[in-house]
């Protein structure tokens, strides 16, 4: 499988949401979760949550499982595959995030 390398820059680095986005795949790294658990764990509000999650699954970050409502998001095997990239890009832009 290709690398998402480029993928995550862009996701994670090109945009606006990058800090958050990391902030989601670090939690699903730890724990799985539906879309609620996500806004809750978080403390952001559930149609950010929605959005964020929408943009990581188009992109082959996250896949759910489950019913609409209920379903648990996991890291893809890819992304898994990908997991030191991430660490070294999400390392550089938290290192370069205003506080």
């Amino acid at each position: 499988m290709a690398s998402l390398r480029r993928v995550l820059w862009h996701l994670l680095g090109g945009t606006r949401g990058g800090p958050m986005r990391i902030r989601i795949i670090a939690l699903l790294r730890e724990r799985p979760s539906n879309t609620n658990q996500v806004s809750t764990m978080l403390k952001i509000d559930y149609k950010t949550a929605e959005h964020h999650l929408r943009v990581l699954r188009e992109n082959r970050i996250v896949s759910p499982t489950g019913d609409k409502y209920g379903a648990v998001h996991l890291l893809t095997p890819e992304m898994e595959e990908s997991m030191a990239d991430f660490d070294l890009i999400a390392a550089k832009i938290l290192k370069e995030a205003p506080r």
